[in-house]
């Protein structure tokens, strides 16, 4: 649910006033708050292909990390599994346009290493140029950049009550002498978190009914630290070094307790505990060089980099069966992995304007390597169907060419043109198991943008987007392990790649108010699904979830409305946002024979508040809401979830320091609640999200707080016609 262009939004004159003496502040107050009104950049701005929330200075980010001001972005949602979906579909996360390397609960896990008070702003890209890798919507996550003489930072310690309780702190020092400027972040957390989820899987044949209560306690400290080195050669050449380190030190534990019936009689029962431990060491590095002509708008990107993850794990399952006959069977699984990803890559990117007419050209390329092992081996008394031990290997190489054309035509007319080529060649298999796949293809992705400006106030815009979703290495993975509530789960070696194609068109009037609608169209994509391997007797019978190829046409409409409002001279800024989905499923749920609703519709809302300044006594206020459900492929939701934070804090400004207090869903926990269709039969889980209660901030800042936005060339300041 998302994007357009917004005025172009001027802050010199606010940043200039920002560094006058007390005295003069308040002998021309009336004219500073007037360069207030007038040049305060909204919190929530809409551009052609993207929607930019400005968080720089909002209170929103006071004791929060990086994956909680995503949380409360508009457009953006969470599912039950802590993936990030934008308009409900999965999206590639950059920071500072370098993507990252994580997906799902790694990335959650690293964006809660990144504290929030470090952040610029967070652009949902819904309309990404060719220049992005072609995985659908873009989240690019802007942080500051302090370029002012000398040492600065902040500390902040945050307490925070849930279910139970977790603590985290971090550091921010920066320090600028001349052209030489040095970043340097760290954090600890120490989180533990408590999930509730209810099962109730239905299989057609015999009408078998499994009813699944399961209880988890996760544990995690993380500490993390990262460095960024830039040197300005001269006015136009600049190089760098980012070092990142991530260590996640997990355990969990969990308490299932499940009922088996068959045509409404119960046919056996099970218990089962399950314990594990895990490390999950992550290294990054990244070199690059720029070159940048402001006079003639000239840039030159160049990035080399090695990413670097492990994980070692130790689970253990204890499960007993209990048949009706009171006759019981005892499983025993233990199980070993250590996983091994090793990532290289060498990225251009070239600027060029043509000539005096306004138009630009870019042009760029990436090679990118990647070689990842997943060694599995099972110990204990094991049930019947699982192998021992194996090791699965992805090794791949991803080279891709692109090329953007930007031009205004009659004042008016803004026009982008861009194509993108893409091929990979990738080769998976088991050593042991001897099961194996070679392919390789090739893609030509091609994107269009148009935006038509009646006047200042009013303009209309249209884009057109090819997209290519790619599988997840892990997802190939055919081994066999337990899932801590009793059933199995595997990879499919078979999963094809999801293309999409999209249009979107925005109406912009007055600058304040945006209407959207988007239409997708696929007919192939991979969901999960389930299947059940049959054993000598009922109680070994599995039930595996996996990931599968679903073919068949669907169509997905949306509408969608924003606008962003302040008032009382700019202190109170609100953004209110609304859309309607409308999805037909029919085609595919009738090749695939799902007996889920053909047609579904749903809507959602968000509106996020900030009050700056309260009673003139440094008191910021910020409230945000949404209310959503997540309906994806071949699952639906059951339920509408509410999702609200409500924040206050207070600064002291002759000490730098800052005090907040939020509260998190405390009206309403979250319940994920949907239900997903397989040819089999159906499968409902109800989670309950630890995301609710309150937490106590505290930051400390030094030196002096100014900062700038990270360079960008014109279009890609106005138009998103660039990054």
């Amino acid at each position: 649910m998302k994007t357009i262009l917004a005025p172009i939004i001027l802050l010199a004159g606010t940043l200039a006033f920002a560094q006058t003496t007390k005295d003069t502040l308040q002998s021309k107050e009336k004219e500073i708050e007037a360069v207030t009104l007038t040049y305060k950049k909204p919190t929530v701005q809409s551009k052609v292909d993207r929607t930019v929330f400005n968080v720089a200075n909002s209170s929103i980010l006071a004791g929060n990390t990086t994956w909680d001001v995503l949380r409360m972005t508009p457009l953006l949602s969470v599912d039950n599994n802590d993936a990030l979906k934008a308009e409900g579909e999965s999206v590639t996360v950059y920071i500072n346009d370098r993507k990252s390397v994580f997906t799902g609960k790694e990335l959650k896990e690293y964006l809660q290493t990144i504290p929030a008070d470090n952040l610029m702003k967070i652009e949902v890209i819904t309309s990404p140029s060719s220049r992005y890798e072609a995985t659908g919507s873009v989240v690019n996550i802007v942080l500051k950049k302090r370029d002012d003489e000398g040492m600065k930072g902040s500390i902040t310690f945050n307490n925070r009550q849930n279910t139970q309780n977790s603590q985290y702190t971090n550091f921010n020092l920066n320090y600028h002498k001349k052209k030489f400027t040095q970043t340097l972040i760290g954090s600890y957390s120490d989180n533990t978190f408590v999930q509730e989820n209810s099962l109730l899987n239905t299989l057609y044949e015999n009408n078998e009914v499994t009813k699944i209560d399961n209880y988890i306690i996760y544990k995690g400290k993380n500490p993390s630290i990262s460095s960024t080195s830039e040197y300005e050669l001269n006015d136009k050449n600049s190089i760098g070094t980012i070092l990142e380190f991530y260590k996640g030190i997990r355990s969990n534990s969990s308490e299932t307790n499940a009922q088996i019936f068959e045509n409404d009689q119960l046919n056996r029962s099970y218990f089962q505990n399950q314990t594990s431990s895990s490390s999950n060491p992550t290294f990054g590095t990244n070199v690059f060089y720029k070159y940048y002509d402001k006079e003639k708008n000239r840039i030159l990107d160049v990035n080399l980099g090695t990413n670097y993850d492990s994980e070692k794990d130790n689970s253990y399952y204890l499960k007993n069966t209990i048949t009706s006959t009171g006759a019981t069977s005892l499983d025993e699984i233990g199980v070993l992995t250590d996983l091994q990803n090793r990532n290289y890559y060498l990225k251009v990117d070239y600027t060029q304007p043509l000539g005096k007419s306004g138009a630009t050209f870019e042009v760029g390329g990436k090679m990118d390597f990647h070689n990842n092992v997943i060694p599995n081996s099972l110990y204990g008394i094991l049930p019947e169907g699982l192998s021992r031990n194996d090791t699965f290997r992805y090794k791949d190489n991803i080279n891709s060419l692109y090329a953007n054309f930007t031009k205004t035509f009659f004042k008016k007319l803004e026009t982008r043109v861009g194509i993108r080529y893409e091929y990979i060649d990738y080769k998976i298999g088991q050593d042991i198991a001897g099961t194996s796949r070679k392919d390789s293809y090739g893609r030509f992705l091609p994107n269009l943008l148009l935006k038509y400006s009646f006047t200042d106030k009013y303009d209309l815009s249209l884009t057109y987007t090819r997209n290519l979703w790619r599988p997840w290495y892990s997802e190939f993975n055919p081994f066999l392990l337990p899932r801590n509530d009793g059933m199995y789960t595997r990879g499919n070696m078979e999963l094809n790649p999801n293309p999409s194609d999209r249009v979107y068109m925005k109406f912009g009037f007055m600058k304040k108010y945006f209407l959207s609608a988007r239409y997708t169209f696929t007919n192939q994509d991979y969901w999960t699904d389930y299947v059940v391997q049959t054993g000598a007797t009922p109680k070994d019978n599995k039930t595996i979830s996996q990931e599968s190829n679903f073919t068949g046409n669907v169509h997905k409409y949306f509408l969608y409305a924003n606008t962003n409002q302040s008032f009382l001279k700019n202190k109170l800024s609100v953004n209110l946002s609304f859309g309607y989905n409308y999805i037909d499923n029919s085609d595919f749920n009738a090749r695939n024979d799902l007996k889920g609703a053909d047609y579904i519709s749903f809507w959602a809302g968000s509106s996020n508040l900030t009050y700056t300044n309260l009673f003139n006594k440094n008191i910021n206020l910020s409230a945000w809401v949404e209310i959503s459900n997540q309906n994806n492929g071949n699952s639906y939701a059951n339920k509408t979830n509410v999702f609200h934070n409500i924040s206050a804090t207070k600064i002291f400004p002759k000490t730098q320091m800052e005090v907040s207090l939020q509260l998190m869903n405390i009206f309403q926990r979250p319940n994920f609640d949907a239900t997903s269709y397989s040819q089999i039969g159906t499968f409902r889980n109800s989670s309950k999200s630890d995301w609710y209660g309150f937490s106590l901030s505290f930051v400390k800042r030094f030196g002096n707080q100014k900062v700038k936005e990270n360079t960008k060339t014109d279009v890609e300041k106005n138009s998103g016609g660039g990054k």
